[in-house]
């Protein structure tokens, strides 16, 4: 027996990559609807080798449906995503709404899978920010060796992290530059982004950082440990698809680059490629459509007591959002909605 499962969001780039997933890893799905907003009222989109159309989410009956993965904002996720859990879908929420929720758990699959049980207070679990969720799944098994201390982290995070618009907005910019007649401002973005890099991801807190560079402090310490210290500076690039992250990490313990090495080969989820040579490394180009979180660059960081720098590669609408809704749909099958 399969579940039956819906997509709230099934037009967007992550709802879309949501839908390739499932079927690329051949959940088990007996049915499937997929939702959107009345504007996208039967838009076709792809599941497998079947073409879907989309049903209107402000009129969906949840009832009998087993996972629903939302991927819209806060503010039809406020409204809809309580209404799916009382009729006993579990919700798998992508939006930022319900991540510091002490009453939903914020799951990595690869990092805290056991805490999956603790959706039955709500009936939701929550989906990390994409530039986290890739850190945490190399921080971990280092985590587990030596203590982690404080962690420094710079992202340099594609366009499509701000969705469609911002992946629209490259692209106009870009061709605008070859073609001196045409002027293409920043509307999604607060400055031009097409051969820029712009230190600024969401909003701006009392502090001076950003609320992404927050998200990245506040979702660590939930998901791995709270005595973690962290300082984040996120960056947009002028990247398609792919978020890269150079990451310093402090330990408690020593912990020498090849062993860091090691773990990292072991570990679920990761893929090292880091030979000490021209092209030995991994750039987001070379991650899109991929599963994995790659790590390069592992080595010593000599100015501390107990240092390794790493750089991290992950396909951002896969393991930053789509992939790990689905993962976690995968994990509550095997723990809590088993079925047959």
């Amino acid at each position: 027996m399969g579940y039956r499962i819906v997509v709230v969001g099934a037009t967007g780039n992550v709802g879309r990559e949501m839908l390739n997933i499932l079927a690329e890893r051949a959940f088990p799905v007996d049915e499937i609807a997929v939702l959107a907003s009345r504007k996208s009222l039967g838009t076709e989109v792809s599941f497998g080798d079947k073409t879907l159309k989309t049903k209107d989410l402000a009129t969906f009956d949840f009832t009998g449906w087993d996972i629903a993965l939302f991927a819209v904002g806060s503010g039809p996720t406020k409204e809809f995503a309580p209404k799916a859990a009382a009729a006993g879908c579990v919700v798998i929420d992508n939006s930022s709404l319900y991540r510091y929720d002490p009453d939903v758990p914020l799951i990595v699959p690869e990092v805290n899978a056991d805490a999956v049980m603790g959706y039955t207070k709500k009936n939701i679990i929550a989906n990390p920010n994409c530039s986290t969720a890739q850190m945490v799944v190399a921080l971990k098994p280092l985590h587990d060796r030596a203590r982690i201390k404080r962690v420094v982290v710079s992202t340099y995070q594609s366009v499509s992290g701000s969705g469609k618009e911002g992946m629209d907005e490259l692209w106009e910019q870009t061709k605008a530059v070859y073609n001196p007649t045409k002027d293409v401002p920043p509307t999604k973005f607060t400055k031009e982004i097409a051969f820029n890099v712009i230190p600024h991801i969401d909003v701006f807190m009392e502090d001076g950082s950003t609320k992404e560079e927050w998200k990245m402090v506040a979702e660590t310490k939930k998901i791995i440990d709270p005595k973690i210290k962290v300082t984040a500076t996120c960056v947009r690039v002028p990247v398609f698809v792919g978020h890269s992250e150079a990451i310093n990490i402090e330990f408690e313990d020593h912990l020498d680059e090849d062993e860091a090495r090691d773990i990292l080969r072991e570990a679920p989820g990761i893929m090292v490629i880091d030979k000490r040579e021209d092209g030995g490394y991994v750039t987001p180009k070379e991650c899109v459509g991929d599963f994995a979180t790659f790590i390069s660059r592992i080595r010593q960081d000599s100015t501390i007591d107990n240092g390794l720098n790493l750089w991290c590669v992950s396909d951002n609408l896969r393991k930053g959002a789509a992939l790990n809704a689905v993962q976690i749909a995968e994990v509550l099958g095997q723990k809590a909605l088993k079925k047959g």
